[in-house]
């Protein structure tokens, strides 16, 4: 088999389990009302059960790190996804409060694992193509979340249990994802020249942590964005902007079409105008969105805001993992693995801020918040630039401008 045949294969499953993993979160985050009735949790409790799952992806993404210097991150997903799906399982299938604890454990363990080991790939697999494809990944991710959310909807408008509403898609999805992981595609598979020699990486040496913050930083201020809008858009519009019940539904769903949209031409994108461009201009959409939907008058105006957010937000969170790649070309697993706990970080911090702000001011200045800390990636727009283009001379600078979003090194394919 050729190395151009290997790549895009391993791109294709790459992006199915992106996709898969898109309707396994949707299907669980849009049932959470579903989960608390079956098993009684109280009010008091439920944000402990919520909290819990990022906190344990984080620790199983600060456990990948580890892990990933003995197994290589293909064998990580191998395991983890059908891992992932057998916990959405279990969550349906508990009678007690103590199963769900435990189901919930376990997705979010092996869902860290997953996302860590998934955007290593992605990062991994865009350095050999050598050209940006990262964003298309993650598009797969928005569409599968689409369906997903899709079919929460159907299962529960047509009152069908959870285990009953999961047991397909976990039926469907799980042997598919087994037969695609054959494809995955390691850096040490295709003897890449821009990574150690056979795939085993180097730390992040010294003070690279400190060179990766300000990423890791932007990463946290995208996820409270968008746990802004996952938590906080349907209440917004109805209490504050006097939609019905029905129509509150809209934004989120507005949101996702246009994350989806947004994804799907964004490498285009990033191969013509950069990916330093693409990040500000997404970056400023962003703003724009939050300072629309603070301001809105009505309905109408609202929606626009929420349309601008999922176009502008987008762009952010798959060109900060492509950006650490290059940042740390020869530890990029390392470097990927502790940046994905920031977005745990930026989902526990962003809801509980939102939702206190708007309790003790108001929704209309909580929604400011989040776009100032948006904003903060324009001070860093540069650190998604190639490394030349920040740490050389001016002949690089002028290059970093319009230089695809790989760095040193790719591969056109």
């Amino acid at each position: 088999m050729t190395d151009d045949v290997r790549l895009r294969r391993g791109r294709g499953a790459l992006g199915f389990s992106f996709f898969v993993q898109g309707v396994t979160f949707a299907l669980l985050v849009t049932r959470i009302p579903a989960i608390q009735d079956r098993y009684g949790i109280s009010d008091g409790l439920l944000p402990v059960f919520l909290a819990a799952v990022p906190v344990l992806a984080g620790v199983a993404s600060v456990g990948t790190e580890h892990l990933v210097k003995r197994v290589a991150p293909s064998v990580v997903l191998r395991w983890a996804q059908p891992l992932v799906l057998l916990s959405l399982l279990g969550v349906g299938a508990g009678e007690q409060l103590w199963h769900v604890a435990v189901a919930l454990g376990a997705f979010g363990l092996s869902v860290g694992a997953l996302d860590a080991s998934m955007n290593m790939l992605g990062v991994s697999l865009q350095r050999a193509y050598g050209r940006s494809i990262m964003l298309g990944f993650h598009a797969a991710y928005s569409l599968g979340g689409i369906l997903g959310a899709s079919a929460a909807w159907y299962g529960a408008h047509a009152h069908l249990g959870l285990f009953v509403s999961y047991l397909p898609a976990v039926a469907v999805l799980l042997p598919l994802v087994l037969f695609g992981s054959r494809y995955y595609v390691d850096r040490g598979d295709r003897g890449d020249r821009t990574g150690p020699v056979g795939g085993t990486e180097k730390g992040l040496g010294g003070g690279g942590f400190r060179l990766l913050l300000p990423l890791c930083l932007v990463m946290a201020c995208a996820y409270i964005g968008d746990s802004t809008v996952a938590n906080w858009s349907a209440k917004y519009l109805q209490d504050v902007l006097g939609s019905s019940e029905q129509t509150a539904t809209v934004p989120y769903n507005v949101y996702m079409v246009t994350t989806l949209a947004g994804r799907a031409v964004g490498d285009l994108g990033v191969r013509r105008f950069g990916a330093v461009a693409v990040v500000r201009a997404g970056t400023l959409l962003a703003a724009c969105g939050f300072a629309v939907v603070a301001a809105a008058p009505g309905v109408g105006v609202g929606m626009l805001g929420f349309t601008l957010l999922g176009i502008g937000l987008c762009v952010i969170v798959p060109q900060t993992f492509a950006a650490a790649g290059r940042l740390f070309p020869g530890a990029s697993d390392t470097a990927v693995a502790r940046l994905n706990i920031f977005n745990y970080v930026g989902f526990l911090i962003g809801s509980p801020l939102v939702g206190a702000l708007g309790d003790a001011w108001s929704y209309r200045g909580a929604m400011l918040v989040p776009m100032v800390l948006v904003l903060i990636t324009l001070f860093h727009a540069r650190s998604f630039g190639p490394r030349e283009a920040r740490y050389g001379g001016d002949h690089e600078r002028r290059a970093g401008d319009r230089a695809v979003d790989v760095g040193r090194g790719g591969n056109g394919v």
